[in-house]
């Protein structure tokens, strides 16, 4: 756990001093997002977000009517984690990636007096940590995410993002971290960014992008449970192999901007610290 934290640390240290030099602006902006509370009603105008459209209202009147809201200086910052079986995959894994990265930017968002809480899922709840404020907070999320294991091998983002629709109804900012392997949850996806500021950190490993010709193999699917033998030097393999998580993620990219959420693919191996910062730095400049 020591091992951890002197990594966390030392991560969330290194945003911080770039983020915060005369060329990036205020490190304290990065996890502040639209105003929280509702303040009252006003026709739409050219360049408001569609996300603050009063969709009841507009239905009752003749004109499209937007919601003001009221600044809230204590921003909810929460970490939605795919902890699903294939996630437990590559040299590093890919749930230990995940978890480094919403523990460091579970202390950067405290250090800016957020609040911050973690929903971990399969296709289910396997842990929930409603959002407060101070480091100490931070640690014990980080302590329970690290020691956490999984009930379920299985997915369902889409439970996941109506457990957490359901459970919090504050605005909030939103990071989901996952592998994004499922289907029918881009539906919910686009619901959540409705109401909360939505950011999607895609974690994949080499690994299953580029899988070699090996000829017949037996193959196990991790969440069904499952082997099976594959030729895996035939074209039909390799085109399958390659319409997932190569064509996917470009897909999965197109239709997160339309809904316009930030997206960021991040490899299990590289520096994701970099990566981070890159983000942080477009959503400034937005």
């Amino acid at each position: 756990m020591k091992d951890i934290l002197k990594k966390v640390r030392k991560y969330e240290i290194e945003i911080r001093k770039f983020l915060n030099n005369s060329n990036q602006g205020d490190y304290n902006s990065i996890f502040k997002g639209s105003g929280i509370d509702f303040d009252d009603l006003r026709p739409y105008q050219y360049g408001d977000d569609h996300r603050s459209i009063n969709w009841n209202i507009t239905a009752k009147e003749d004109k499209i009517y937007t919601n003001t809201y009221k600044e809230d200086k204590e921003q909810s910052v929460f970490f939605l984690l795919d902890i699903s079986q294939s996630q437990y995959i590559g040299e590093k894994n890919k749930i230990n990636i995940s978890k480094e990265i919403a523990s460091v930017l579970t202390i950067s968002a405290l250090n800016t007096n957020s609040q911050v809480g973690l929903l971990c899922f399969s296709d289910k709840k396997e842990l929930f940590i409603e959002s407060k404020k101070g480091i100490p907070h931070g640690y014990l999320i980080i302590k329970k995410l690290f020691e956490l294991k999984q009930k379920s091998i299985k997915t369902s983002l889409s439970s996941m993002i109506q457990f957490f629709m359901k459970s919090i109804k504050k605005k909030s900012l939103v990071i989901i971290l996952s592998d994004f392997i499922d289907e029918n949850y881009l539906k919910s996806l686009k619901s959540l960014n409705r109401y909360h500021d939505v950011i999607c950190l895609h974690i994949y490993d080499d690994k299953e992008v580029s899988i070699p010709k090996l000829g017949i193999i037996q193959v196990e699917e991790k969440e069904d449970n499952f082997k099976r033998w594959v030729n895996t030097s035939s074209k039909s393999f390799q085109n399958i192999t390659q319409n997932i998580f190569k064509k996917g993620p470009n897909e999965l990219k197109k239709k997160m901007n339309s809904f316009g959420i930030n997206y960021l693919r991040i490899n299990s191996k590289e520096n994701y610290v970099k990566k981070l910062i890159k983000l942080f730095k477009y959503r400034k400049k937005k």
